[in-house]
């Protein structure tokens, strides 16, 4: 069972949404790239999930439960300490990320929030929350911790969007005044990876959302920028693992 909700207005530009999760029966479920970066509590942890480009398989046991605060694409900022292209694919245990003032659990700020919303075997709009932490309380240790760093760069929406829009690298290189170098650089530091994998990204979730509309392949193909709808097929299988249609067909 999976659900998911808007987050608090204060942290709402930076944060895409909460949310929680309990599975039910043995599964793997999978995650594909969608330019954001979660800050979960499960079985094993508090971890970050950074950047994907590519499939990521989850193996699920009855009863594990999860808890999670998903950031906007390029919103993330300086929040972990590091680089976000070192979190590239990764799942990292935010212990190895060193000190986080405000938001490693068991601080003043974090250990605070826990304490004052912890109950265990509470619910969140109905899912058990992940052990004796909620996205609730997760989303207020991370207030704190963002309110205490320098914020995502101002021109990463405007980038994620020129490119989604199917415009080279070199195209929106120019209209922003960036040189391409500087361009690479910026999407680094706020995406985690180049502007050409950012743009495979963006294209692939578009098509995603226009076929769960019940859009045929070809319009999708088609709307989406792709050359055609092998070309989509093809990049679909590489950012994925599995075609279109079992992306659509998972509830």
């Amino acid at each position: 069972m999976y659900r998911e909700w808007a987050p608090d207005p204060a942290i709402a530009e930076r944060v895409a949404c909460l949310w929680a999760s309990v599975a039910t029966s043995p599964t793997t479920s999978l995650v594909v790239p969608d330019g954001c970066v979660d800050l979960i509590w499960g079985p094993g942890g508090l971890h970050v999930a950074g950047p994907d480009t590519g499939p990521m398989p989850v193996r699920l046991s009855p009863g594990d439960r999860y808890a999670g605060v998903r950031f906007r694409p390029g919103a993330v900022g300086e929040v972990f300490g590091v680089p976000l292209d070192a979190l590239r694919d990764q799942r990292v245990p935010l212990s190895d990320l060193g000190r986080l003032p405000g938001l490693t659990v068991g601080e003043t700020a974090a250990g605070a929030a826990i304490s004052r919303r912890t109950v265990r075997g509470s619910l969140v709009d109905g899912v058990t929350t992940a052990g004796t932490v909620t996205a609730e309380t997760l989303q207020e240790a991370l207030a704190v911790r963002l309110r205490a760093t320098p914020g995502p760069d101002p021109a990463a929406s405007a980038i994620a969007g020129a490119l989604r829009s199917g415009r080279s690298a070199g195209e929106v290189a120019w209209e922003l005044g960036l040189s391409e170098r500087q361009l690479h650089r910026r999407c680094l530091r706020a995406f985690g990876y180049g502007p050409k994998v950012l743009q495979r990204v963006v294209r692939f979730q578009r098509a995603l959302r226009l076929a769960r509309r019940g859009l045929t392949l070809a319009e999708v193909a088609l709307a989406s920028g792709y050359a055609d709808q092998s070309h989509m097929a093809n990049e679909v299988r590489r950012l994925a693992g599995v075609p279109m249609g079992r992306l659509v067909s998972r509830p």
